[in-house]
């Protein structure tokens, strides 16, 4: 592709590129599963600024916690426990649910929506293992309700026009690619349970970091894993319940393209994801914090890439309540999540053996 063909190409992109349902159409009413802080600071102020969404349900471990939020929102009518959300109480309030507790909490709760029929919006990684992830897939299947993973990178307009100019040949064949998300969570609490293997799962940065560089780039190639090779280590006394306070990791896709991965819970604030082709690359950096900046490189000349800016987590609820209304299954079903999950498995299995783990 020609840079002014690239000019064009990108000229024609357009925000929410995924939006089939009107404006007047909704709302999606949910029920918010566990409240901690990225339910309460991100998630509800999301969906109040959202086009489709409203909250008219809270759920919590403390009947306290879901009071005081249910007086600080108009639209929600009921705030349950957990104990009372498994039996079904105000089923009638809401008709999807946004599960946000630690990952091993995540299939009960998605269990009870699903046996109800309620669509499902589940955050990542699905679930804290693999078999545990497979029941959620048959519990969604089971009970015919329409589930996503809460991969946030799927419409994120920058990641969205990566992933067209990818499909449009603009740098030629995908040849390899660099990810990296990092962060310092020392001192977070000591009760931080992303440190704690029977909540978390296999262990901390890939569970909790890696995820993003392993399915971004699966959205962005169309391309799944086939096998994983790793290194990771654990040194700070903060991390001696799990074995990935730092990780390198490669991941082989399809038609030969291989991921090169880092993560970190101890590292200064970073993420980025370089994509290498025949022809050129895209940079987009940073790509998992915050808003993104897009730099494409196609011989010799260097676009940056002007996105909208936009909340992720409204753009997430919108896109999912959009697919409700529309009536189409969206991307990141628990089929797909599923694969991150066995990819995860993989890239801890691999760090314990010294082997490449097939997928």
């Amino acid at each position: 592709m020609e840079p002014d063909d690239v000019r064009s190409y990108l000229d024609s992109f357009s925000h929410r590129d995924w939006q089939e349902s009107d404006e007047e159409e909704g709302p999606v009413r949910f029920a918010m599963v566990g409240l901690g802080w990225w339910t309460r600071d991100e998630a509800m102020p999301a969906v109040e600024e959202s086009t489709f969404c409203e909250t008219t349900v809270v759920v919590s471990g403390s009947a306290e916690k879901a009071e005081e939020v249910v007086n600080e929102h108009e639209t929600v009518e009921a705030g349950l426990t957990y104990e009372e959300f498994q039996d079904g109480e105000a089923s009638d309030a809401y008709d999807a649910v946004y599960v946000c507790t630690p990952n091993a909490k995540h299939l009960e709760h998605v269990e009870a929506a699903a046996e109800r029929g309620k669509a499902v919006l589940c955050e990542k990684p699905m679930e804290a293992s693999v078999e545990r992830s497979e029941a959620i897939v048959e519990a969604c299947r089971e009970g015919d309700a329409t589930a996503m993973v809460a991969y946030r990178m799927h419409t994120e307009p920058t990641i969205r026009r990566a992933r067209e100019l990818v499909r449009a040949g603009a740098i030629g064949e995908p040849v390899h690619v660099h990810g990296d998300m990092s962060q310092g969570i020392v001192g977070w609490g000591a009760d931080q349970w992303r440190l704690d293997p029977e909540l978390a799962g296999y262990g901390t940065s890939v569970m909790d970091l890696g995820i993003y560089s392993i399915n971004t780039t699966r959205f962005v190639l169309d391309r799944d894993p086939v096998a994983a090779q790793s290194t990771m280590h654990s040194d700070h006394e903060y991390f001696s319940e799990v074995p990935d306070e730092v990780a390198a990791f490669t991941v082989a896709l399809e038609d030969d393209v291989y991921a090169t991965c880092t993560a970190s819970q101890n590292a200064h604030m970073s993420s980025h994801l370089r994509i290498t082709g025949s022809e050129g690359t895209i940079l987009i950096e940073p790509a998992f914090h915050g808003e993104s900046d897009l730099e494409l490189t196609v011989g010799n000349t260097t676009v940056e890439v002007d996105t909208p800016g936009v909340d992720q987590m409204e753009e997430e609820f919108d896109y999912f309540a959009d697919c409700l209304l529309a009536g189409r299954e969206p991307e990141g079903m628990p089929e797909h999540g599923l694969v991150d999950m066995r990819t995860l498995a993989a890239v801890y299995e691999s760090a314990e053996s010294g082997e490449r783990v097939e997928i």
